[in-house]
C-alpha cells in the first residue's frame, strides 16, 4: 500500500520538504498578482526610462518608408486587446495553479487506509469505544467503554494466538516418523480423544499412586520412606509440595546457573492478611474438593474427610511460615547462599562443628536434588540459593513433627496435591471437580473469572507447553513473516533512538549519568519472534527424543512433563551464547532480562490489534511503540531507586517523583486499586515515560516521511488516532482487574500518561483546567 504501514509503501520523488517549498512558491506567485490594484499589468506598465514601445517606434520610423506608416488610430484598439489577452493568460494561470495546489495539499494530508487489516481494526475500535464520551475528561470510556467480559486487550490477543495454534495442529500434515512435529500432533489428538480417556477411568492414576507407595485411604499403603516419595514427586512428576527447586541465574553477577530453593505454589489462594470469613469460605471450598478427589478414588468418606482436613491444616501452617516480599526487602534477606550440607545438618554437634545453625534436616536434600537435576553431579559442598531460609527451617520442623505422629497424613497431603496437578489428563469427573473449585475460589478472592475453554483449547495449551520448540517454528512461519519482523525492528529502532535523544533533556540527570544511560540503552540487545535455535528444525527435533506417547493419555502427559523439565535444565547447563526465553513465541508478554541485558518481544505480541505492517503509523507507534518504550524504560529503573543516582540532581528528581505521585492521586479510582509501594510507582513512571517516548518517535517519523494514513469513518486525525491506539492497549472491563495485579487500575494507566502529555490536550482541543489538561505536568522521563 503506498505510504501505508511502518516500513511499506513506495517512496515518491517529491519529499515533504519539497512539497512545502512548492506550496509556498505557488502561494507567493499568487500573492504577487493580487498585490496592488493593477496586478501584473500594473507592474508591466511601470516606466523605466524610455518605454519599449517608444524606443521601438522610433527605430521603426527610421527604417520604414513614409508611405508605409499606419494611421495613429490603429494603436488605440491594440492597448485594450493586449490587456484582455493578459487577463485571459493570468486567469488561466490562476486556474492551473489552483488545480496543482489542490492535488499537492491533498497528497500532503492523510489518506484513508483501505487494506483489509485496517478494515478489521476499524471494526475492533468501533466495537470497543464510545465516541460520545468526552475525551478530555474520560478518555478511557472514549476508547474502552464497550469492552466486555474478563478479557483485556492482551488476553483477547492471547486467545487469538491459541486459535491460530489450534488451526496449525488440526491442519493435515505429513511429518517424518519420530519427529517432534509428529509427536506434537499425536499428543494433541490423543488429548482430544476423550472417549479413550473416559474408558481408561481412574486406573492410570491408581497405577501412579501405587508407584508412590499407595494411599492410606484408597489402596494398600506400603508406608515407604517419606523422602523417597518426595524424591519421586520432584523428579518424575515435577510436583513440589513443600518447596520449589529450580535452576536459574544467580541473583548477582555474573548470573551463572545455580539451584534455587523457593516457596511452593499453593493451590489455596490464602493471604497474609485475610478476613476470617473469607478464609473460612476458602477452606470449606477446598475441603469439598479434596473430599471429592478421595471419593473418586474409592476412599471411605469418613477417612477421606479426616485426611482432607489435616492436609488443609498442613497447607495453612506452611502458608503462615511465608514472609512477604516487602518484609524480606526490609530485612535485606531476599536470598542466602548455603551449601547442601548446611541445609542437611542433623544434630547440634554437626552444626556446631560447621559453625552454623541447624537448618532443615527433615529433607534429604542431596538425594532429592540429585534426582531432580540428574544432568548435574552434586556434592554436599554444592552451593545453592535459598530465597526464604526462615520458611525452609520452619517447613522442616513441621515435616519432622508430622513424621513422628502422622506420617500417613503427610502421604495423603502429597497425593492430594499431585492429583490436582494431573487433573487436565484425567477423566471428566476429576476435571469438573477442579473447575468448580477454581470458580468458587475466584468468586471468593475477587479475581477475574477464567474463560471456560472447550476441550480443544485445553489441549492446545498442554501441547504448547510440552512441544514449544517445535510449535514455535510453525507459529512464527504462520504469524510473523520476515517483512513483519523487519517492520517491527524498524519501529523498535525508532523508539530506542527517541529514548536516547530524550535522555539528553532530563532536568534531573547529570551529564555523566546521561552518557552511561545512553550507552546502556544503545548496547541493549533485542530479540523478536522466537528464539533463533527454535527456527532450526534439526535442533528443535532433538528436544523430543525422550518423549514416549501412550499407552494412556496420562502416561503421555507425564512423559511430556519429564521432557519439559529436562529440556529446561539442559538449556542452562549447555554453553549457550544467546538469551533463554522466558515466554513462548505465541505469548503476549514482553520483558527485559537484567542478567542478559536483552529485551524480548514474542511474535504473539506483535499482532493485531497492536501491530501490523499495513496499519497507519499512528496505530503502530501508539500501541506497539508504547509497549516497546515501556520495556526500554525498565532498563533504567535502577536510576529511580533511592540512592542509586548520587550524581543526579536529587532535589529535581524527588520533585518530579512527587509530581507524578500527586498527578496519580488526582484521578478518581475506578476498577480496582494498585498495590502501592515503590514497584507500583516504577510501573506508573514507565507508563508515563513510554507514551512520551512513543509520541516523540512518531512525530519525528511524520516529519521525515509522508504518506500517513488513518482509519476511515473513525473521524480521528493521525495524532488523535495515536492516542486512541495507546489507550486501546489498556482496554479492560473495570470490574475484572485482578486484586493481585500490581499495575494501576486501567483508567489511571490511560488518564495519568495522557494528562501529562501537552500534545494530547492540543490535538483534542481540551479546555485549560480540564481533567486531562492540567496546569502542571511532570518530566520524570
Amino acid at each position: 500500500m503506498a505510504g501505508g504501514g511502518l516500513s511499506g509503501g513506495r517512496q515518491e520523488a517529491v519529499t515533504p520538504g519539497a512539497q512545502s517549498l512548492l506550496c509556498c512558491g505557488l502561494l507567493v506567485f499568487c500573492k504577487l498578482y493580487v498585490l496592488g490594484s493593477g496586478g501584473w499589468g500594473q507592474v508591466w506598465r511601470e516606466p523605466r526610462g524610455p518605454s519599449w514601445e517608444s524606443r521601438m517606434g522610433t527605430l521603426w520610423s527610421q527604417e520604414r518608408p513614409p508611405e508605409d506608416e499606419q494611421p495613429a488610430e490603429r494603436s488605440r484598439w491594440w492597448a485594450p486587446a493586449r490587456r484582455l489577452l493578459m487577463a485571459v493568460l493570468l486567469l488561466s494561470l490562476l486556474l492551473g495553479s489552483s488545480v496543482v495546489l489542490f492535488y499537492i495539499f491533498r497528497s500532503c494530508g492523510p489518506r484513508p487506509c483501505e487494506m483489509p487489516a485496517c478494515s478489521h481494526l476499524l471494526k475492533y475500535y468501533l466495537a470497543s469505544g464510545n465516541s460520545s464520551a468526552p475525551p478530555c475528561t474520560d478518555f478511557f470510556s472514549f476508547a474502552c467503554a464497550e469492552a466486555k467480559g474478563a478479557n483485556n486487550s492482551f488476553q483477547a490477543l492471547a486467545e487469538e494466538n491459541k486459535s491460530r495454534l489450534q488451526k496449525i495442529l488440526e491442519a493435515p500434515w505429513s511429518w517424518p516418523p519420530g519427529s517432534g512435529e509428529e509427536k506434537a500432533f499425536q499428543f494433541y489428538h490423543s488429548c482430544l480423544d476423550t472417549e479413550a480417556i473416559e474408558a481408561a477411568g481412574a486406573s492410570p492414576l491408581r497405577q501412579v499412586i501405587e508407584e508412590l507407595g499407595g494411599w492410606p485411604i484408597s489402596s494398600n499403603w506400603t508406608s515407604l520412606d517419606f523422602n523417597r516419595t518426595l524424591r519421586l514427586l520432584m523428579s518424575q512428576y515435577d510436583h513440589f509440595p513443600f518447596f520449589r527447586a529450580y535452576l536459574g541465574p544467580h541473583p548477582t553477577p555474573p548470573h551463572t546457573p545455580i539451584i534455587q530453593i523457593d516457596q511452593p505454589e499453593f493451590d489455596v489462594p490464602l493471604k497474609q492478611k485475610q478476613e476470617q470469613k473469607i478464609y473460612a469460605q476458602i477452606v470449606r471450598a477446598y475441603l469439598t474438593y479434596l473430599n471429592q478427589l478421595g471419593t473418586l478414588l474409592g476412599g471411605d468418606p469418613g477417612q477421606v474427610q479426616q485426611h482432607a482436613s489435616l492436609s488443609i491444616s498442613i497447607t495453612s501452617q506452611l502458608f503462615q511460615f511465608l514472609r512477604p516480599l516487602e518484609q524480606q526487602q526490609a530485612q535485606e534477606k531476599l536470598f542466602q547462599i548455603v551449601t547442601i550440607d548446611q541445609l542437611q545438618v542433623t544434630s547440634t554437634e554437626d552444626w556446631r562443628s560447621m559453625g552454623t545453625k541447624e537448618m532443615a534436616p527433615a529433607i534429604d536434600w542431596l538425594s532429592c536434588l540429585q534426582a531432580t537435576f540428574t544432568q548435574m553431579s552434586l556434592s554436599p559442598s554444592q552451593t545453592i540459593v535459598v530465597h526464604d531460609l526462615d520458611y525452609v527451617k520452619n517447613m522442616s520442623k513441621l515435616v519432622e513433627e508430622q513424621l513422628s505422629s502422622h506420617s500417613d497424613f503427610l502421604q495423603s497431603h502429597m497425593i492430594f496435591g499431585l492429583v490436582g496437578t494431573l487433573s487436565p489428563a484425567l477423566t471428566s469427573t476429576f476435571r469438573e471437580a477442579r473447575r468448580l473449585l477454581n470458580q468458587k475460589l475466584q468468586e471468593l478472592t475477587g479475581r477475574p473469572p477464567v474463560p471456560a475453554y472447550a476441550r480443544p483449547m485445553k489441549c492446545v495449551e498442554e501441547t504448547g507447553a510440552f512441544f514449544e520448540p517445535t510449535l514455535a517454528a510453525l507459529f512464527v512461519r504462520e504469524a510473523f513473516s520476515p517483512s513483519t519482523q523487519s517492520a517491527a525492528m524498524d519501529l523498535f529502532t525508532a523508539i530506542k533512538d527517541a529514548l536516547v535523544t530524550r535522555l539528553r533533556r532530563l532536568p534531573w540527570m547529570d551529564e555523566e549519568t546521561q552518557k552511561k544511560a545512553q550507552d546502556r540503552v544503545t548496547q541493549l540487545q533485542v530479540e523478536m519472534g522466537a528464539p533463533g535455535w527454535a527456527m532450526t528444525p534439526a535442533l528443535a527435533s532433538q528436544k523430543y527424543s525422550e518423549v514416549h506417547l501412550g499407552p494412556s493419555f496420562l502416561q503421555s502427559f507425564l512423559s511430556g512433563i519429564r521432557s519439559r523439565r529436562a529440556r529446561i535444565i539442559q538449556s542452562f547447563l549447555e554453553p549457550f551464547p544467546h538469551h533463554r526465553w522466558q515466554v513462548s513465541p505465541w505469548g503476549v508478554k514482553a520483558y527485559y532480562s537484567v542478567s542478559d541485558h536483552v529485551v524480548v518481544f514474542p511474535a504473539g505480541l506483535l499482532q493485531p490489534p497492536f501491530f501490523h505492517p499495513a496499519y497507519p503509523r499512528a496505530v503502530n507507534f501508539g500501541a506497539a511503540g508504547s509497549i516497546m518504550a515501556r520495556e526500554l524504560l525498565h532498563v533504567l529503573d535502577q536510576l529511580l531507586l533511592p540512592g542509586n543516582c548520587p550524581a543526579c540532581d536529587t532535589h529535581a528528581l524527588e520533585r518530579e517523583q512527587r509530581c507524578l505521585e500527586s498527578r496519580s492521586a488526582a484521578f478518581p479510582s475506578r476498577g480496582g486499586t494498585s498495590s502501592g509501594g515503590f514497584h507500583s510507582f516504577l510501573e506508573s513512571a514507565a507508563d508515563v515515560g513510554a507514551l512520551a517516548i512513543a509520541l516523540q518517535a512518531y512525530s519525528k517519523r511524520l516529519l521525515w516521511r509522508h504518506g500517513e494514513t488513518t482509519l476511515p469513518s473513525l473521524d480521528l486525525t493521525p495524532h488523535q488516532l495515536f492516542f486512541r491506539s495507546y489507550a486501546q492497549v489498556m482496554c479492560r472491563e473495570l470490574s475484572t482487574q485482578d486484586s493481585q495485579d500490581t499495575q494501576s487500575p486501567p483508567t489511571l494507566r490511560v488518564h495519568g500518561p495522557l494528562s501529562n502529555t501537552l500534545a494530547f490536550a492540543r490535538h483534542f482541543h481540551c479546555a485549560h483546567g480540564a481533567l486531562l489538561n492540567p496546569s502542571r505536568r511532570c518530566q520524570l522521563w
